[in-house]
C-alpha cells in the first residue's frame, strides 16, 4: 500500500510540474514545446482549464502526503521486536528428561569452640 502511494505521489509531482509550465506565463513556457496550446484546450485557451487541474492536482499532492505521512508514523510506531516470536527460539524440554533435583542434606550446626590458649 504504501509503495503504491509513493509511486502516486512522484507521478503527481510529475505532473503538476508539467501543468504549471503549461501555464500562460511572461514566457511561454513549455507551450513551445507543443505548438498552439489555444487549439488545444479549446477557444478560450488553456488559462481557466490549466488552472483547475493545477488546484485538483495539488490538492490531490497534499492528500496523499499527508496519509503517506501518517501510515509512516503509524509503521514508526511499531517494533520489530514485537514481531519475534520468542516461544519458537526457547527449545522446549519435556518434563521426562529432567534431572530430579538432588535433595538437600541437612546441615548439622557448628558449636563455637574455645580458644587454645585459656
Amino acid at each position: 500500500m504504501t509503495s503504491t502511494l509513493l509511486i502516486v505521489q512522484f507521478v503527481l509531482a510529475i505532473i503538476i510540474t508539467i501543468t504549471v509550465l503549461l501555464q500562460k506565463s511572461s514566457s511561454i513556457g513549455l507551450g513551445a514545446y507543443s505548438g498552439s496550446n489555444e487549439s488545444l484546450f479549446g477557444a478560450k485557451g488553456p488559462g481557466n482549464f490549466l488552472s483547475k487541474a493545477t488546484m485538483i492536482l495539488g490538492l490531490l499532492f497534499v492528500i496523499n502526503t499527508i496519509y503517506l505521512g501518517y501510515i509512516y508514523n503509524q509503521n514508526k510506531l511499531e517494533s520489530a521486536v514485537d514481531n519475534v516470536k520468542t516461544e519458537s527460539l526457547i527449545p522446549a524440554t519435556p518434563e521426562k528428561e529432567k534431572a530430579p533435583a538432588a535433595p538437600i542434606a541437612p546441615v548439622a550446626p557448628v558449636l563455637p569452640t574455645e580458644p587454645a590458649g585459656k
